[in-house]
């Protein structure tokens, strides 16, 4: 031990998501001593919570189901949604790397990804891809293997999970959508294979079988226990050392107490968002000031980014979010992302005014993006309300409210945010809104609906769109007239799923100065940073593909590594 530093390694991960974990295991597997340090009471970050997928252009998996990506194609794609300062090397170097990460992944941890047939959200742009194949999600794995670090696991989100603790796939979500052959049958299955795993249910409410977003960091820490790389939990950075021009490492406190950890190769700051930091979202963040809509975790406040820009770390696009629909119910700690039921034949979303206004099949991040424009414009759009009728009511879920379970045996605080009435003008006078106008609106619709088409926003066109509409269901399978009663209605928000806006980074994760020099020995990925993305979202997977990609290249340049 030298000078003031309590701890020396050589390679110090700032946050445990799945950017920052990833990192820390490639550093690891090139001989670097590794620590990484997580400020909250549980690891694994957003990422935990999240879907789990990625969007890997040109990947392994992709060929083998037949798709032969263009990594061409793909940088023009990212390129055209992206904003202009967003720097070409800075795209060129995830399209180029992206594969490699993957590949890399696959084979030093138990995580089995599958490219998924999930079209581009602007597939129809030149080189989107129409048939899908870059978006990837993880397979079911099972968490044994982390002994006790199961129980410190984020839990998913409620959006990813069913009754808040039981986790599912993607397959399991669509038998249960559609109550397709044998759903009844593996709900009982997962439920049983839930409550009756002792003794682990006398001690936590984790299921032990990992999909999503937490079989993704639970397979990546469960090869970093392999590899011996500590996690700290409870131990937030409070400030980066610099010595001599160079980042040495940092203050985190640890016990109550500050602690300095040297890193002799470097530090890389992946700590996310500042989702939850009031202040910072209505200084850089106008159209998505409110925290509590957003679906990050709560220890997601911009530490790193105000650390790194104390040091004086250029920013990009703060005002950039992964923009969304959500649900808020009263109580819980974040909003639900609202998916895939904005598409099913059966409901529209109109204004505080009872109008119509966009797609409601759009991708997340556009839907979200309108909203937020269309409330700072006119004021009347957060919440909206999404509208259905019985008929919908019983064979979809709207968020938090499931289908089959009727309204009275509905979570208590689901019941307070759910309106109903006999007629639309009954449900109107429910919900605040003009009867005669929301009438009017929801009449236009159904003459449309009836024939499958939506000349005023085109709903059910775009491949994205029929993605999640109900296959069952012709011509339009996202186009249904409401006629049947009752009629409801529930408040959705502009919300999101993280900020993406942070600290600028180069093509190699190195972080730069304002100008436009890189720090020495500072790196950085996730949401901490500026995304390559701007402030769109090409795909499903374009939080989380960049910030595994970025990570495995800072782990790379700090460890010199050369495969």
């Amino acid at each position: 031990m030298t000078g003031n530093w309590d701890k020396e390694v050589d390679v110090v991960v700032v946050g445990s998501g799945a950017g920052g974990m990833l990192s820390a295991l490639v550093a690891a597997k090139n001989h670097a001593q590794v620590l990484i340090v997580e400020k909250d009471k549980r690891w694994g970050g957003t990422s935990a919570t999240s879907g789990g997928g990625i969007w890997i252009p040109g990947s392994d998996q992709a060929k083998a189901a037949g798709f032969e990506d263009n990594l061409d194609d793909a940088f023009t794609y990212v390129r055209a949604l992206s904003a202009d300062n967003v720097p070409d090397a800075n795209i060129r170097a995830f399209i180029d790397n992206a594969a490699p990460m993957l590949r890399w992944l696959t084979a030093n941890t138990p995580v089995v990804y599958t490219a998924q047939p999930y079209p581009d959200y602007h597939a129809e742009n030149p080189g989107g891809s129409v048939t899908g194949f870059r978006t990837h999600l993880p397979e079911l794995l099972d968490g044994s293997k982390l002994g006790n670090d199961l129980k410190t696991q984020q839990f998913p989100s409620p959006a990813a999970s069913l009754f808040g603790y039981l986790n599912w796939t993607f397959a399991e979500t669509y038998q249960l959508l559609y109550r397709s052959k044998g759903w009844a049958l593996g709900l009982a299955r997962n439920m049983a294979k839930y409550w009756l795993d002792w003794p682990l249910r006398f001690t936590s409410g984790k299921d032990r079988r990992l999909t999503l977003g937490n079989a993704l960091t639970g397979g990546i820490r469960m090869a970093l226990n392999e590899a011996g790389v500590p996690l700290w939990l409870n131990a937030p950075m409070r400030e980066l050392v610099r010595e001599d021009g160079r980042v040495a490492g940092i203050v985190i406190e640890r016990q109550g107490k500050p602690f300095r950890i040297r890193a002799r190769k470097g530090v890389l700051i992946a700590t996310g968002g500042f989702d939850k930091n009031k202040a910072m979202r209505e200084a850089h963040a106008p159209l998505y000031t409110q925290t509590h809509l957003s679906g990050g975790v709560s220890s997601n406040t911009g530490d790193g980014i105000r650390a790194a820009t104390a040091l004086g770390a250029a920013t990009r696009n703060l005002q950039s979010a992964w923009a969304a629909p959500v649900f808020y119910v009263p109580g819980e700690d974040r909003g639900r992302l609202c998916t895939i039921e904005r598409a099913l034949p059966g409901c529209i979303m109109v204004n505080q005014a009872g109008q119509r206004y966009l797609n409601e099949a759009a991708s997340y991040h556009v839907t979200g993006q309108i909203m937020a424009r269309r409330h700072l414009e006119h004021g009347d759009a957060s919440p909206s309300w999404m509208v259905f009728d019985g008929r919908y009511r019983q064979q979809f879920p709207m968020g938090p409210l499931l289908p089959l379970v009727p309204d009275w045996a509905q979570a208590g605080a689901v019941k307070t945010i759910l309106k109903k009435g006999r007629t639309i003008e009954e449900l109107a006078r429910e919900m605040g809104v003009d009867p005669a106008t929301l009438a009017v609106t929801i009449a236009r619709f159904n003459q449309f609906a009836e024939k499958g088409e939506d000349p005023d926003f085109h709903r059910g066109e775009a491949a994205y769109d029929k993605m999640y509409g109900d296959y069952r269901h012709q011509p339009n399978p996202c186009l249904r007239p409401l006629t049947e009663a009752p009629f409801y209605a529930m408040p959705i928000y502009p919300g999101d799923i993280g900020t993406n806006g942070g600290i600028v980074t180069d093509e190699r994760a190195r972080v730069l100065d304002e100008a436009g020099q890189p720090i020495p020995g500072l790196f950085a990925t996730g949401n901490t940073t500026s995304s390559a993305m701007g402030e769109s979202y090409p795909g499903a997977g374009v939080t989380l593909g960049p910030a595994m990609t970025f990570g495995y290249i800072a782990a790379r340049e700090m460890t010199g590594a050369n495969a």
